[in-house]
């Protein structure tokens, strides 16, 4: 009954949709060590900063964003206003709207309450994986049944390899010993799924204009030096690809 809801009532179609969807798992399937144990790191971060335990369930599976949510604790513990959480949460997550931009023409026929759904199961490296597999189809190419159904199993992969052991990192948090470090295994994790995507220009001269604008804004109040390294990535990288555009427009006219 279940996979008849899930792929559907022709048997055909049905494998068709099925053998995508695995596939999709496996494509995915080499980075979601990474994400795993950024999902642990993240659950035993949110209880360590003071959230409750099922607090930071509610969080995990809501908000669904690594980043984001390891940007807003530190705001949180340090007593931050809301709407400083928020924005920060919001501006770290800008790159998203590129993503759906990136996206958008495998997915515009579906409606908009299924678009949203897809919105939350997107991920970095589903996106990165997903672009570089069919990002130079054709436009009448985009959008098929199988493109549809591998993205579906990455991101079903991608969220199965981050909430059960977010889960098991929330619950665990009071048996973990402040002094194993597990922030540095987070930032590892992170590295292990940033690295891959660092695969032009824009993107690694944004990562490195944030990284220089983190360390030299550490100690700005309430931990708005990583907002500030945030904006000047995403303004750098978008400067480089403007540039770089007009660059391979010079030579093409």
């Amino acid at each position: 009954m279940i996979q008849k809801i899930v792929f559907g009532e022709r048997p055909e179609l049905a494998a068709n949709r099925r053998e995508a969807f695995v596939r999709g798992m496996r494509m995915i399937a080499p980075g979601t060590v990474a994400t795993a144990v950024w999902g642990l790191v993240t659950g035993v971060a949110m209880v360590k900063t003071g959230l409750s335990p099922w607090e930071a369930l509610g969080m995990s599976l809501l908000v669904y964003a690594g980043s984001a949510q390891l940007a807003a604790l530190p705001l949180i513990a340090a007593g931050a206003p809301v709407w400083v959480v928020i924005v920060t949460a919001l501006v770290v997550n800008l790159r998203f709207v590129i993503f759906s931009a990136s996206l958008q023409p495998y997915f515009q026929r579906f409606s908009l309450s299924r678009r949203v759904l897809l919105g939350y199961v997107t991920t970095d490296l589903g996106v990165a994986v997903f672009i570089s597999r069919y990002g130079s189809c054709k436009p009448e190419e985009r959008g098929s049944t199988e493109q549809v159904w591998i993205f579906l199993g990455m991101a079903f992969a991608n969220w199965l390899a981050w909430q059960p052991m977010s889960i098991l990192g929330i619950f665990l948090a009071g048996s973990v010993p402040g002094h194993w470090g597990l922030e540095f295994t987070a930032v590892l994790a992170l590295m292990a799924i940033m690295l891959p995507m660092l695969n032009n220009k824009p993107a690694a001269a944004g990562a490195a204009t944030a990284a220089a604008v983190a360390v030299l804004a550490a100690n700005f109040p309430l931990k708005l030096g990583l907002l500030v390294a945030v904006i000047a990535g995403m303004v750098v990288a978008m400067a480089f690809d403007v540039i770089l555009g007009r660059e391979d427009q010079g030579r093409h006219t």
